[in-house]
């Protein structure tokens, strides 16, 4: 189980690290004035600057003993654990089969995974629901967009 505080104080961590890498990101790229116009920096900088800001402002009040949100004992019971693990973990296993699948399989077996694992759909549903998606994505992309989606290491043994 997890509390509200370290939720709230992750989160915050979470956020401001994000802010953070933005702000330095946009000093590469310049921020301030040029001769032409505002540097490409500058808008992603204050962003990052307002993420920050407010991220220190949620740290704080996650912080502080005060009689806020972040003193309710528990944020997430174990039900609620799984139920997210059951959405993260599968998508997780996408994103990092797609190198090595592709995109096409990936997509096919993610979609068969979340119909059919938990028995939302029959399993012969479940694989046309896998198939159409995968030729959707191929269609779209490959056929009309032009644009040709991770194909992955598997493809490239086999040759296509």
């Amino acid at each position: 189980m997890i509390s509200r505080r370290t939720l709230e104080l992750a989160t915050a961590v979470l956020t401001g690290s994000f802010g953070v890498a933005v702000v330095v990101s946009s000093l590469d790229n310049g921020i301030g004035w040029s001769s032409a116009g505002v540097d490409a920096g500058t808008f992603p900088f204050l962003t990052g600057i307002i993420v920050v800001l407010g991220s220190l402002y949620n740290l704080g009040r996650g912080l502080l003993p005060a009689a806020t949100l972040a003193n309710v004992p528990i944020a997430i019971t174990s039900i609620e654990l799984r139920r997210l693990a059951g959405l993260f973990v599968p998508a997780a296993i996408f994103v990092a089969a797609i190198p090595l699948a592709g995109m096409y399989v990936a997509s096919a077996l993610y979609v068969f995974a979340v119909l059919a694992i938990p028995r939302h759909q029959s399993v012969p549903r479940a694989l046309a629901m896998a198939g159409a998606t995968a030729l959707a994505l191929y269609l779209v992309f490959e056929r009309m967009f032009q644009v040709s989606l991770p194909h992955g290491a598997l493809a490239a043994a086999f040759g296509f």
